[in-house]
């Protein structure tokens, strides 16, 4: 936890220290500067794993497998129609992974509980609206936004030399609300932090490349071929990228 909490605060440090350099700029406003492209860099607090999500079993079916600190890129397009209104489209990749003994197997011992780099990866598309807001200055712009997105995901896992691949999946939908704060360095380019919120989870079946292997000596043999799992992206999100405004 203390960790997280050390990390949140140097990616906070960060979006300050840019925009204080930027702070000598001479001050710039969007004028007829209607379309922006941006490519930014994210740090997602946190998401869930649940690895048995038709489980009977109550507590089984709700627990997960947590995976914190998620950095993750993407680029945004934006045009604005309206003075205060702007319209836009981002498409980014997450990845996110941690190991943990998750996996249960047999061997000649009998079953055994083995380690497993586990974790998901996802391409969410978004489209979105944003406000302009009436205290922005020339140099300062914020925004609020909200809107909806799909995602597309996968199942990650490893270990040894055993792998997985995606044999089914139900692709997701969720709404998402953000605001954002643009500092124009110039007529032409921004800096822009932003804070996101968004809760989509999606379910997936994957497959192994193989059912036995050799685990640390051991030979093991995976259960079961297929299996399902969902992945929840429930933490918050922060941004900062740089804008090309034309």
């Amino acid at each position: 936890m203390l960790a997280k909490r050390n990390n949140i605060k140097n990616f906070c440090s960060g979006i300050l220290i840019l925009v204080a350099l930027a702070a000598g700029s001479a001050s710039a406003q969007y004028a007829d500067k209607n379309f922006g492209i941006t490519f930014f860099g994210s740090y997602t607090t946190s998401a869930k794993l649940f690895l048995y999500p038709y489980s009977s079993d109550d507590i089984l079916r709700n627990t997960s497998f947590p995976i914190e600190d998620i950095f993750n890129g993407g680029f945004d397009f934006r045009y604005r129609f309206s003075s205060r209104m702007i319209a836009g489209l981002s498409v980014e990749y997450i990845r996110g992974i941690a190991t943990g003994r998750n996996l249960t197997v047999l061997s000649s011992g009998g079953t055994m509980t083995i380690e497993v780099e586990d974790g998901f990866s996802v391409a969410p598309v978004e489209l979105n609206l944003y406000y302009l807001l009436p205290f922005s200055t020339e140099t300062f712009k914020f925004m609020m936004g909200g809107g909806a997105g799909i995602y597309f995901g996968n199942h990650l896992r490893n270990f040894s030399d055993v792998s997985v691949t995606n044999s089914n999946r139900k692709f997701s939908y969720g709404i998402q609300v953000s605001v954002e704060m643009d500092y124009l360095i110039s007529e032409f380019l921004a800096v822009r932090t932003g804070m996101k919120f968004r809760d989509p989870q999606f379910t997936l079946e994957s497959k192994y490349n193989k059912r036995q292997a050799d685990y640390q000596g051991i030979i093991i043999t995976i259960p079961n071929e297929k299996f399902d799992s969902k992945v929840n992206i429930d933490g918050v999100t922060f941004s900062l990228g740089l804008v090309y405004l034309f």
